[in-house]
């Protein structure tokens, strides 16, 4: 397939709002390509050169964009940028100047541009900028109005598509199986493997029983297992039985892959992380005793001198790639591996939790970063209570409570986990990441700030879609309402996404990137919010996106057990 027919396709995905007819354009586009061009799609689509979870960025700034497409229109990169600041996307500025040049298509294949956009991720060393720029010139140069358009997003990360994964599994589902009621199997093969090319090359080529031999593989991150929530202890042995009981830690996610001497790390968005907790590394290669193991854990600030654990919003300041070893030394961390997934070439998946800590425990040595989490067998509401309060006492959140003979369910969230946390009278037991839908103009004071309330949501899942449950204007700083201005306006949209569901309207629409934790008073029902329900005096508490996609936000069906939950008392 030429990249001139592949764009043709993009026009049409980002012109619709309608999730149905994304799926549609997406099967007919993926009927019509090789099989071997199915992974390069799949990951162009994603705005990517390769899956999630390998670091292979474009590395382009707006400002190297705009000089590539300077040099490729013969123009001042001034003039780029000036028509950049009118249009606010350089995607129709680059469709301006190859329209006014009557640029011809060179008739580049999907694999000719892929090669190039990899060769552009890939560059380092003495000249790196110079090469991406001349590169990119040189694809640019060939191409016309529409293909540069969305040639130019792809580097800057802002397709604007409006596609989620589920999405494209829907339509390999429709291209290759002729059902769609066949994408809980491709679901179940993308969580364990967390790569769509593959999951769509293997589908085409193998078809479904392909699919379903896909593996648990080191060096492929695992998408996590999530937890349900009940209200109180009592709950929790009522429907649960008897139980494992592990510290709830408020760090964040890590997957740890070791392969001989090589260790990776993932975030729980499945990007690789590994060159951030250089200390995990090192705890990894001298305290795990296996060949090759995969273990799900989470890592948590500590203060060095008082051994106290440390709020998210500080063991987050960890997450950076520059001054990593200083703050390491200012931000030490400890790292509790509470599952162990993949051990000397055998998956452990479909074990029982009970044989998978039995193997944990024999897996990680005493030391100093690495602390198996292998929790405490309950089978009494009350002993289930005291595990909670002293938790809650060392500064944590609370409890997560398994059954003993679950598997582990890759991305699933079911009763086999659930959360117990800390609450209090008069505010929800739990709080509700929500993602940021658009905003409303400020009045008075904040109309300085460009942005006077957040218009945010949850995730329907079984829709692939956001629906709106708040307007929030409380809980942010002076300072946070300008930031979140600056960084909504990146990924600002000109209509309403096609995944996103809103009676509402804001004064603009941002793509669903953002994620916020939000506090409120209560859920109650609701007619103009499209979730069906509202949050009742909501304030944000923090930001999560640095650890959560948007597809990881509370979940329409959370909400709705929320707000069945919120008035039982024991």
């Amino acid at each position: 397939m030429t990249f001139a027919k592949l764009s043709q396709y993009f026009e049409k995905l980002e012109e619709t709002s309608s999730r149905l007819i994304l799926i549609d354009i997406l099967s007919e586009l993926f009927f019509k390509v090789r099989a071997d061009e199915i992974g390069m799609v799949s990951y162009l689509l994603q705005g990517r050169v390769a899956p999630f979870y390998e670091p292979i960025e474009m590395g382009m700034s707006e400002k190297l964009v705009a000089q590539a497409m300077a040099r490729a229109y013969g123009v001042d990169r001034e003039q780029v940028l000036k028509e950049y600041g009118r249009a606010g996307d350089l995607g129709k500025v680059a469709e301006k100047f190859a329209k006014e040049l009557r640029i011809k298509n060179k008739e580049l294949s999907v694999e000719e541009v892929f090669k190039i956009l990899t060769e552009i991720a890939k560059t380092t060393g003495d000249g790196t900028v110079e090469k991406k720029i001349a590169l990119l010139a040189g694809l640019l140069s060939k191409m016309d109005g529409v293909s540069a358009k969305h040639l130019v997003r792809i580097p800057l990360g802002v397709l604007r598509l409006g596609i989620g994964d589920p999405t494209i599994l829907d339509a390999f589902s429709l291209a290759y199986a002729r059902d769609r009621a066949k994408r809980p199997i491709l679901e179940a093969a993308y969580n364990k493997v967390s790569d769509l090319g593959l999951v769509g090359e293997t589908l085409s080529k193998g078809g479904l029983k392909a699919v379903e031999r896909l593996s648990v593989t080191v060096g492929r991150p695992i998408r996590s297992q999530l937890a349900e929530r009940l209200p109180t202890p009592e709950k929790v042995i009522e429907k649960m039985g008897t139980v494992n009981a592990q510290r709830k830690l408020d760090g964040f996610r890590v997957a740890i892959h070791k392969k001989a001497s090589e260790v990776r790390l993932f975030s729980r968005n499945l990007e690789e992380t590994t060159p951030m907790f250089p200390e995990i590394v090192e705890g990894a290669k001298k305290q795990i005793k296996a060949k090759s193991v995969i273990l799900d854990a989470e890592a948590i600030g500590f203060n060095p001198i008082s051994g106290e654990f440390l709020p998210f919003q500080e063991t987050t300041q960890r997450r950076r790639k520059y001054g990593i070893e200083e703050m390491a030394k200012k931000i030490p961390l400890k790292t509790f591996c509470f599952d162990i997934l993949y051990k000397d070439g055998t998956s452990l998946i479909d074990q029982p939790l009970a044989a998978r800590l039995k193997t944990l425990k024999n897996t990680i040595k005493d030391g100093e970063v690495l602390f198996p989490e292998l929790g405490i067998v309950v089978e009494t509401a009350k002993k289930l209570q005291i595990m909670l309060d002293e938790s809650i006492s060392e500064g944590l959140e609370g409890l997560v409570v398994k059954r003993l003979d679950s598997k582990y369910e890759a991305g699933a969230r079911n009763f086999n986990w659930v959360k117990l946390k800390r609450h209090s009278d008069g505010e929800l037991r739990d709080t509700i990441d929500c993602v940021i839908l658009g905003y409303i103009y400020g009045r008075g004071k904040r109309a300085s700030f460009g942005a006077g309330a957040l218009l945010v949501g949850v995730y329907d899942e079984s829709q692939d879609e956001f629906v709106t449950v708040s307007k929030i204007g409380t809980g942010l700083t002076d300072e946070e309402f300008r930031e979140i201005r600056r960084r909504a306006d990146k990924i600002k949209v000109d209509k309403q996404p096609a995944r996103v569901n809103s009676i509402l309207k804001p004064s603009v629409w941002i793509a669903p990137e953002i994620v916020i934790e939000v506090l409120a008073d209560e859920i109650t029902r609701s007619p103009i919010h499209s979730a069906g329900y509202a949050l009742r005096f909501p304030r944000l508490i923090k930001f999560r996106e640095a650890d959560k996609k948007a597809e990881d936000a509370t979940t329409v069906k959370e909400l709705i057990e929320m707000y069945h939950q919120q008035f039982k008392k024991i």
